[in-house]
């Protein structure tokens, strides 16, 4: 499927800023087999002083700007073509639990999919124990290791209610759990606090959905901002499969994947410094249209 790509984030703030310096990701990114970039503007009003890229530790496109003139907005406008290929779920080849951790002692690698580094708390993700007894309750009797993630997530999507207002970008998984609110960044948290704590590697991916759903489908929860979701390591024939917890299925072709990290901190859309002495009003509005 080809999709059109458009996201705008406008960050208004109280008093001019200067000496900003950001690093952003937000470009979707090409993955062999799954996505291909057919072509990609970033676009800043005002423009740096200074612009580069380069590709982080888990291969995704950063984009490093540096502003040194006094301004009262930064605009960051995204446009880019997708090709996503329709792919079927994959058959569960994935092993039995117990037999995880011997699959993933013979992983002899540190390359950036190794699952080695996703077993552990990482920056905004600790082993929570409610969750871990959750997860562990939800997913009881199930045979393989696909199977206890995708039952996880589903547990997910019908125990947690989907509500913008209820947490913010700084809520932690413990509190998010403890509500049973939130939206993806809460949800795919959760998920992958459980499943560290069972010994399933587990990341976050961050990303879009399609906006406009195919005839006879509804609209996927999360649709007009930027999305975000869950990929499992199911073991050494599997891999990587993702699952989308706030919308109880296994991510398709109607997600458009940016990039991916130990938790919502390695993919963050913006991250830097800037010098102030006000607070800011940040906007964000995203459209991913199927091209006929």
């Amino acid at each position: 499927m080809l999709y059109d790509l458009r996201l705008a984030l406008q960050y208004d703030y109280d008093a001019p800023v200067h000496g900003g310096r950001h690093h952003i990701r937000v470009a979707p990114a090409t993955v062999p087999g799954v996505q291909r970039v057919v072509a990609a503007s970033l676009f800043f009003d005002p423009k740096p002083d200074r612009q580069t890229g380069f590709i982080d530790f888990f291969g995704n496109s950063v984009t490093s700007i540096i502003m040194t003139e006094p301004h009262d907005k930064l605009d960051i406008r995204l446009t880019a073509r997708v090709l996503v290929e329709d792919l079927h779920a994959p058959a569960d080849l994935s092993p039995r639990l117990d037999q995880l951790a011997g699959e993933i002692a013979r992983y002899w690698s540190v390359e950036p999919d190794s699952p080695q580094h996703f077993l552990a708390p990482s920056p905004l993700v600790q082993i929570v124990p409610q969750i871990a007894a959750y997860a562990i309750e939800a997913t009881a009797g199930q045979p393989t290791v696909m199977a206890i993630a995708r039952t996880l997530c589903l547990a997910i999507h019908r125990d947690f209610e989907y509500d913008p207002k209820a947490t913010d970008v700084e809520t932690r998984p413990a509190e998010a759990f403890s509500l049973r609110k939130g939206v993806c960044q809460d949800f795919a948290h959760v998920m992958i606090s459980g499943l560290r704590a069972m010994g399933i590697p587990a990341g976050y991916v961050s990303g879009f959905l399609r906006t406009n759903p195919p005839p006879g489908k509804p609209r996927l929860e999360g649709a007009d901002a930027m999305h975000a979701w869950v990929r499992a390591w199911c073991g050494q024939h599997l891999g990587w499969v993702e699952f989308d917890p706030t919308n109880a299925m296994i991510a398709g072709a109607d997600h458009i994947s940016i990039g991916h990290g130990r938790d919502y901190a390695d993919i963050s859309p913006i991250v830097g410094v800037l010098k102030t002495h006000g607070s800011h009003v940040t906007k964000q509005s995203v459209d991913v249209l199927r091209v006929e």
